[in-house]
C-alpha cells in the first residue's frame, strides 16, 4: 500500500454515493457516540480482555452505522469490530468499521477517539472517512476523493528525520514487550520523541494531517487503521501494504508516515514483531 501523492481521479458515480452516504451516516454515528460520552457514568461496560472494552455506546453505534449502510446499499457486506463480518460470497464491497476507536480513553471521559468507517471495493481501499465528534472534526479522503477535514486540505508532515515532530508508537496486549522497548530506544537515539494518546485510528489520521511524523504498530485489526490509511495516502503520505494475505480478517503490522521519514519509520518494527 505504498503511494506517491497524486491528484484524485474521478469517482464512478456509484463511489460517489458511497462516500455521500458514508460522510452523513459517520456524522450521525458521531452524534449518538457524542451522546453518550456526555453522560458515561450510566454505561454499562463489559471487558473483552485485557484493556479491551466494550459499552453499549460502542454496540449501539456500529448497529446504526450496519442498518443504515444495510438499508443504502444491501448488496455490500459488512465487517465490525462488535457484529463481525457479514456473507462475503456475493459482495464486492465492504463497509470496515470501528464504531469507537478509543474507547478506553472514551470511558475515562478524554476526547481521544473516533469514529472510523472504510469501505474496500475488489480488495482496494477506496476511500476512509474518520469523525473526532469531541473536537467537531471530521477527516475523510481516498483514491478517488482529497484528503480533508472540515473541508481543508490536508498534507504529510514535510520532516526529512525524527527530530522533526512527534512520532506515534501503538501498543497493545497484541504486542510483545520487547518491541515497544526497542522501538522507543531506536527513536530516542534518533533525536525523536514518542506520542500515544490511545486511539490508533486517530493517531494515524493525525499522520495524514501532518500534526504527526508517522504512527508504527506491530499489530492492528483493518477496522482500527483502514479509514485513516485511505486518507494518509490521499495527503501523499507512504504506507506499507497493509491490505495483504488475509489482513482485512486477521489484521497486519502498519508503518505510516511522511515519505522521507517512512525508511526510518520502518526500522522501528525490524525487532520483537511477533
Amino acid at each position: 500500500m505504498n503511494t506517491t501523492h497524486a491528484m484524485p481521479i474521478a469517482p464512478s458515480e456509484a463511489l460517489r454515493k458511497r462516500f455521500e452516504i458514508a460522510r452523513e451516516v459517520i456524522l450521525e454515528a458521531g452524534a449518538l457516540a457524542n451522546g453518550y460520552f456526555r453522560r458515561i457514568g450510566t454505561l454499562t461496560v463489559k471487558s473483552k480482555g485485557s484493556h479491551d472494552l466494550v459499552s453499549e455506546a460502542d454496540v449501539n453505534t456500529e448497529d446504526l452505522i450496519r442498518k443504515s449502510f444495510a438499508t443504502h446499499f444491501p448488496e455490500d457486506a459488512f465487517f465490525g469490530e462488535e457484529s463481525g463480518m457479514t456473507d462475503l460470497n456475493h459482495a464486492s464491497g465492504i463497509w470496515v468499521v470501528d464504531p469507537i476507536d478509543g474507547t478506553q480513553p472514551f470511558l475515562c471521559g478524554m476526547p481521544n477517539w473516533c469514529v472510523s468507517i472504510a469501505f474496500v471495493l475488489n480488495g482496494t481501499l477506496e476511500f476512509g472517512l474518520i469523525y473526532n465528534p469531541p473536537c467537531e472534526e471530521l477527516f475523510v479522503g481516498g483514491k478517488s476523493f482529497p484528503a480533508t477535514v472540515n473541508g481543508v486540505p490536508l498534507r504529510t508532515n514535510p520532516g526529512t528525520d525524527f527530530s522533526a515532530g512527534l512520532v506515534s508508537i501503538g501498543f497493545s496486549p497484541r504486542s510483545p514487550h520487547a518491541f515497544l522497548f526497542d522501538s522507543l530506544t531506536k527513536l530516542l537515539a534518533g533525536k525523536g520523541m514518542f506520542f500515544r494518546n490511545g486511539s490508533g485510528a486517530l493517531s494515524l489520521v493525525y499522520v495524514g494531517a501532518g500534526r504527526l511524523l508517522g504512527h508504527v504498530e506491530p499489530h492492528m485489526h483493518s477496522w482500527d487503521c483502514l479509514g485513516a490509511i485511505a486518507i494518509i495516502e490521499a495527503a501523499g503520505g507512504k504506507v506499507n501494504d497493509y491490505l495483504t494475505g488475509d489482513a482485512l480478517r486477521n489484521g497486519n503490522r502498519v508503518v505510516a508516515g511522511a515519505p522521507r521519514v517512512f525508511d526510518q519509520l520502518d526500522t522501528l518494527l525490524e525487532r520483537g514483531e511477533g
